[in-house]
């Protein structure tokens, strides 16, 4: 395979990676998530078989451009000569017995690592079309060297097998899948995309599967940030650059982000790779964050921050609420949330390097929270729409009194199967919503009048954005319901079903038990001011800070807030910390601006010395 780092560079559309050019190591691996993270477009697992018809035909090895039908398995691809067989998508099977009885659809990094949850379930980049029998024989066993001095447990007909792990500094002594040289790199880059997309997920997956090291299937080793055991980190760079990107892989990466609307920054830009990581760790540990101190108190949550370790090679800092870690911040500040109110709780930090060496404790913080306060206690879901055909959406609001990180977040959903209700694996939320911040979660194949796929911050064609009026639906917590809509184990279309309901200005808590005199009621497909936070819901937190409304903005940005007057400097910041326009005594003459020539992105409003980072839209 002929690397081609020209073709691939000239892929990605002007500015998709924006904000990289300065970094390296893991903050090079934070920045591309948060570009490949947003604005995708998750689809359903059964949507996937006829994309790879785009996705995934064999146009490089048995056949050429003219082909439309058959498809590529890397599992199976005899790259020197004729495949043993060959697929077309309509020989999908469940199972099979033998190779060449049909193909079904192959999880490269297994579906038990992320309990078969969405958006990880259905991402094109990792879910791949393989032999069947291949692909159950590989079951969740990782890819790795395969011993040769013994028979394997399998060879399958293009050369790839599976026997016992003989990688180079593994522990693990169970079996492994080792595919042929041709699409080693394939994977690699497939796996170390996995790590990028779900940064910030990693630490809550399963990435310890077994009693002991020797058995453990699952190659992550809980991190963020480096996210693979050691061996196996080494493997995968080993394969990427024994395997360089072929133009298979270019042309598939340009199909999947026109399907998908993400792509894999490894094959546009190969290099960075071994620019995230190959960092030699030191070995001395880093030195305690100081000066732990609570900024803000309320009844559910409270704001720490602290003074930074002076470690240079520090990334990231753990909190620890009453000695059980809770958190894990890149910051020197953060929302601890889900507390009790008139409830007494201590605080520490500890730092940690590239290398995970962790500082000692910083100095202990005793913080009491506030018996009430004004701010909702959790999230809300403020606008349901269940309309024509696939007008489906949900509107979530935040008015905590704080930002939310969305990651243990799921948007859960009930079906009956005939016999019985059940809940398919659910679709879980990732990034952070500011406080006063409203987005909306859409059907991808949804035609409402007031709001697109790039206006959502969540587009899924996951099982819970396919619901019809009958299903219960609700916002959960990890495992803890926060805002339903209907009620379980029952039909709920006489209240649920072709209406758009819209929660009421004097809610101003999520509730586990749906109640309609909550709502006001809507024609059906009626979406106006979905995901837009009008001035009236803002609520301003102190005297000293300012909101932003609506968020996300469209055309008009407005500002509301006391002592609006004794501003004397706004400045516009793109996300790259860039400065975009400047204005002095900008209250004089008004409290707005019309951004309508700002591309749509997350930006911050800066004035004097606060921020307020708002979403144009």
């Amino acid at each position: 395979m002929t690397l081609l780092p020209f073709l691939a560079e000239a892929q990605a559309p002007d500015g998709y990676y924006d904000g990289t050019s300065t970094l390296t190591g893991y903050a090079l691996k934070s920045k591309l998530h948060q570009i490949i993270s947003e604005k995708n477009i998750n689809w359903h697992y059964g949507d996937l078989t006829n994309f790879y018809n785009q996705t995934d035909l064999d146009k490089y090895y048995d056949h050429d451009a003219s082909n439309t039908t058959i498809l590529l398995d890397i599992y199976s691809e005899i790259p020197s000569g004729s495949d043993s067989y060959e697929y077309t998508t309509a020989n999908i099977v469940g199972s099979a017995s033998a190779e060449g009885q049909g193909w079904n659809r192959e999880h490269m990094m297994p579906q038990s690592t992320f309990n078969s949850n969405y958006p990880m379930y259905s991402d094109l980049f990792f879910v791949i079309p393989t032999d069947a029998r291949i692909n159950q024989l590989r079951s969740n066993y990782p890819y790795g060297i395969a011993k040769t001095s013994t028979t394997p447990f399998y060879t399958f007909t293009n050369g790839s097998k599976i026997n016992t792990n003989v990688t180079a500094g593994s522990g693990y002594t169970g079996r492994v899948y080792e595919p042929i040289d041709e699409f080693k790199g394939d994977i690699a880059r497939s796996l170390l995309y996995f790590v990028v997309r779900y940064e910030g997920k990693l630490s809550s997956f399963n990435f310890y599967n077994g009693s002991s090291a020797a058995n453990d299937t699952s190659p992550l080793d809980g991190t963020e940030e480096k996210a693979f055991e050691n061996w196996y980190l080494a493997m995968l760079l080993q394969w990427h650059v024994q395997d360089p990107v072929s133009q298979r892989e270019i042309d598939r990466n340009n199909a999947v982000f026109a399907i998908q609307k993400n792509r894999n920054p490894f094959i546009d830009y190969p290099e960075w790779v071994n620019a995230i990581w190959s960092q030699t760790p030191d070995a001395a540990v880093p030195q305690a964050p100081s000066n732990l101190n609570v900024a803000k108190t309320s009844a559910y949550f409270v704001t720490l921050n602290w003074n930074a370790s002076p470690d240079t090679d520090v990334i990231g800092y753990k909190i620890y609420q009453n000695g059980v870690l809770v958190a894990n911040t890149k910051n020197t500040s953060i929302d601890i949330d889900h507390l009790q109110p008139s409830t007494a709780y201590q605080f520490t930090v500890k730092a940690y390097d590239n290398g995970y060496l962790e500082s000692s404790e910083s100095n202990l913080l005793s913080v009491s929270t506030l018996p009430n306060d004004i701010y909702a206690k959790d999230l809300m879901i403020t606008k349901y729409i269940e309309g024509t055909a696939n007008n489906n959406a949900i509107e979530i609001t935040n008015k905590t009194g704080h930002s939310v990180n969305l990651n243990k977040y799921r948007l859960s959903v009930q079906f009956y199967s005939g016999t019985n209700y059940y809940f398919p694996a659910p679709f879980e939320l990732e990034g952070t919503v500011q406080h006063n911040e409203t987005f909306v979660i859409l059907n991808p194949n949804a035609q409402l009048s007031c709001i697109s796929n790039d206006q959502s911050k969540f587009v899924t064609a996951a099982p819970q954005m396919t619901f019809s009026g009958s299903q219960y639906l609700e916002l959960r917590y990890a495992s803890q319901t926060v805002d339903a809509m209907g009620t379980k184990d029952m039909s709920n279309y006489s209240t649920l079903g072709n209406v758009s309901l819209y929660r009421l200005n004097s809610v101003k808590q999520p509730t586990a038990t749906f109640n309609l005199a909550e709502w006001q009621n809507h024609e059906i497909d009626y979406c106006e001011n979905l995901g837009i936070l009008a001035a009236t819901d803002v609520s301003i937190l102190n005297e000293n800070d300012f909101s932003v409304y609506p968020n996300p903005v469209g055309d008009w940005l407005s500002v509301k807030g006391r002592q609006l007057e004794k501003v004397q400097k706004v400045s516009f910041v793109d996300a790259s910390g860039k400065s975009l326009m400047q204005e002095n005594n900008p209250f004089k003459n008004g409290n707005s601006w019309n951004v309508q020539h700002l591309k749509p992105g997350v930006y911050v409003l800066k004035m004097d010395h606060h921020a307020v980072k708002f979403i144009k839209k």
